[in-house]
């Protein structure tokens, strides 16, 4: 079978060629369906998506909206993974639902604290929570981000499970601060997530582990923001 795939390359060269295009193809009109769809979702769904009575500029809001969607569409396809359809759709109701609860200057209740050694891996994920207003500080290591604690009162903590200090530092730093009576709600963001770790997390007192920036955005959002998320 292998063989004859290598022949029909052989005798067909323009295949090669072909899967190229198709793969060009596929990201370019990757952000027109992002686009597309949340255009969609304004024209047929507007009662639902626009909130005059939370946002006394509606162009503010839409373009809130519209930074939620491609941060999270980014996030979600770190791996060159086109979204589905289905999955854009879904990017845009947390949007939708999160973006209106997020009026006004929470103080601390809307300042996250990130623990990962390689930051540069979420920005994209960062961006969202930005563009509702949710600010950022962050930590490289378990250490860093004991000491900003013990500083600053904040909204949440969102980790990396394993960093150059070892391969369970998610668990480590949650042990630490929920001996010291930090009931701060914690999330733990790993490409490695598992059920079993899902469990553990709450069973250590978390609130909450996924590899999925979606979902990520929703669990962290509706336990800082205060007032229904849709």
């Amino acid at each position: 079978m292998i063989r004859q795939e290598v022949l029909a390359r052989r005798r067909h060269p323009w295949l090669g060629i072909r899967w190229a295009s198709l793969l060009c193809l596929s990201l370019v009109l990757f952000p027109v369906l992002v686009l597309g769809v949340f255009s969609w979702l304004v024209s047929r769904r507007s009662g639902k998506l626009f909130a005059p009575g939370d946002y006394k500029n509606e162009d503010n809001y839409v373009k809130m909206q519209m930074a939620v969607v491609a941060s999270l569409s980014a996030a979600a396809t770190k791996d060159n993974a086109p979204a589905s359809e289905l999955r854009l759709h879904q990017i845009v109701e947390t949007a939708r639902g999160a973006v209106p609860a997020a009026t006004g200057d929470n103080g601390w209740k809307g300042q996250i604290l990130w623990v990962d050694d390689h930051p540069e891996n979420n920005s994209h994920e960062r961006q969202a929570f930005e563009a509702i207003g949710l600010r950022f500080t962050l930590a490289l290591s378990t250490i860093e981000a004991v000491n900003r604690l013990s500083r600053t009162k904040l909204g949440a903590i969102i980790s990396d499970m394993g960093r150059r200090e070892g391969a369970d530092e998610g668990y480590v730093l949650l042990d630490r601060i929920r001996r010291e009576g930090d009931r701060t709600p914690f999330f733990v963001y790993s490409t490695l997530r598992s059920p079993e770790d899902s469990q553990e997390v709450q069973r250590r007192g978390g609130q909450g582990c996924t590899n999925n920036a979606q979902e990520l955005f929703e669990m962290v959002t509706k336990a800082m923001i205060p007032g229904p998320i849709r």
